[in-house]
């Protein structure tokens, strides 16, 4: 068993973990934050989205201990303590960007990723950069409406409306 210490939204967090025990291991079941989804243990789906030292990696591929030492955000972060939900997140509520849900914190943490980097993208700039996110129920096109109403820009001309 290693210890590993990281600050995960905030606040100070460690825990004995195996060598092969995966980052989205550590943060449901050490952490007890299950927002953070497991849908395919082999980065394909993107729903173990959260952010490592301000980056957006797939928790399901990286182990605990590389996280040692790193502040990580998880979908549980992202709304205010008083659980108003962020501008991202309110998005997706006003324009239908979920549906069963499961993909929903991936999506939203992705999301946030890309506005960090890219503050205005265009809707081909939102569809490529969730490549690495699968939605079963929506078809994207919501989920795009979301990203890029979060993005201050206008949505009724997304392809579709």
């Amino acid at each position: 068993m290693t210890e590993v210490k990281m600050t995960v939204n905030g606040k100070a967090a460690s825990g004995n973990v195996e060598g092969r025990t995966l980052l989205v291991q550590f943060l449901r079941e050490d952490m007890g934050l299950t927002g953070t989804h497991v849908g395919c243990d082999t980065s394909q789906c993107g729903a173990c989205v959260v952010h490592v030292n301000g980056e957006a990696v797939k928790s399901c591929t990286m182990l605990a201990v590389e996280a040692q030492g790193a502040e990580v955000s998880t979908i549980e972060g992202q709304a205010a303590p008083d659980g108003t939900l962020n501008t991202i997140q309110q998005a997706f509520q006003d324009h239908h960007g979920l549906q069963c849900g499961f993909c929903t914190p991936g999506m939203v943490m992705s999301a946030a990723a890309l506005l960090k980097d890219n503050p205005k993208p265009t809707e081909s700039d939102v569809r490529h950069y969730l490549d690495g996110n699968i939605c079963r129920c929506t078809g994207y096109h919501n989920i795009v409406k979301a990203i890029m109403a979060a993005s201050g820009q206008d949505v009724s001309a997304i392809a579709g409306e």
